[in-house]
């Protein structure tokens, strides 16, 4: 397996992990949505451009997503009231 190809894998897990976790009520229709957007992506090659880009907002989304974890947000501590999140001004722009 290449390098490039086992990272995109741990992408995928980490979605998916953090997407069983993400507080709503839709959260399993993200959850088949990551599945059918990587399987519909399979065979793209990673070095193009493209991809790169759908490789980007993968990871922006996962940052998202883990924003809403309980053991990020109390930095270890579920027990923990304090939280923290940082939003971003356009979290997802619109693809070209």
């Amino acid at each position: 397996m290449r390098p490039q190809s086992r990272e995109l894998l741990h992408l995928y897990r980490r979605l998916l992990r953090s997407c069983a976790t993400y507080p709503s009520k839709n959260r399993w229709g993200i959850y088949g949505a990551i599945q059918e957007e990587f399987r519909d992506n399979i065979t793209l090659n990673p070095d193009d451009p493209k991809t790169q880009k759908k490789v980007e907002v993968a990871f922006k989304g996962l940052g998202q997503l883990q924003m809403y974890d309980t053991m990020n947000l109390s930095k270890g501590n579920p027990e923990s009231p304090n939280w923290e999140v940082t939003l971003e001004q356009n979290p997802m722009p619109k693809s070209p």
